[in-house]
């Protein structure tokens, strides 16, 4: 019998283990890893307005990967370039990085509509609604350590 730990855990791991799969296969038609599209659609969304360290917050990933992912887009030209001061800088994506993050977020879109068949709109915000408050909870947790190693 699976535990509801065993359950959680495993059912988390398949969708992030899914959805790395298709990610990889879109990204990598344009030549970028398909941990990046998440960074575009998030760009592309803050019309301008956010920096390389917000966007690492934002996406809960560590600053050496937004910087790789940002030098990356700006060397195709996805990203327009900055000065000095990058992690205080905007993001702003170029025409091309427009379109490119329009058809990321068309098929993802498709992707989260496929996956999401038989959810009925109340399903779908009860679960989101959980997910925040499990997501929340296990930030908290980890922010004040097992209190079993004290």
């Amino acid at each position: 019998m699976i535990g509801r730990f065993e359950h959680f855990t495993m059912d988390i791991f398949s969708i992030s283990r899914s959805w790395n799969r298709l990610a990889n296969g879109e990204m990598k038609k344009y030549g970028l890893r398909g941990a990046y599209a998440l960074y575009l659609m998030v760009i592309g969304s803050s019309d301008g307005q956010i920096t390389a360290a917000k966007l690492a917050e934002l996406c809960r990933r560590d600053k050496a990967d937004v910087s790789r992912a940002i030098a990356s887009f700006q060397e195709k030209g996805i990203l327009k370039p900055y000065g000095d001061s990058r992690y205080r800088a905007s993001l702003t994506l170029t025409e091309e990085g427009k379109k490119l993050t329009a058809q990321i977020r068309q098929r993802a879109a498709e992707v989260i509509e496929e996956a999401g068949r038989g959810i009925s709109e109340e399903m779908r915000d009860n679960m989101y609604h959980c997910l925040d408050i499990i997501a929340g909870n296990m930030q908290e947790i980890c922010e004040k350590g097992d209190p079993s190693s004290r």
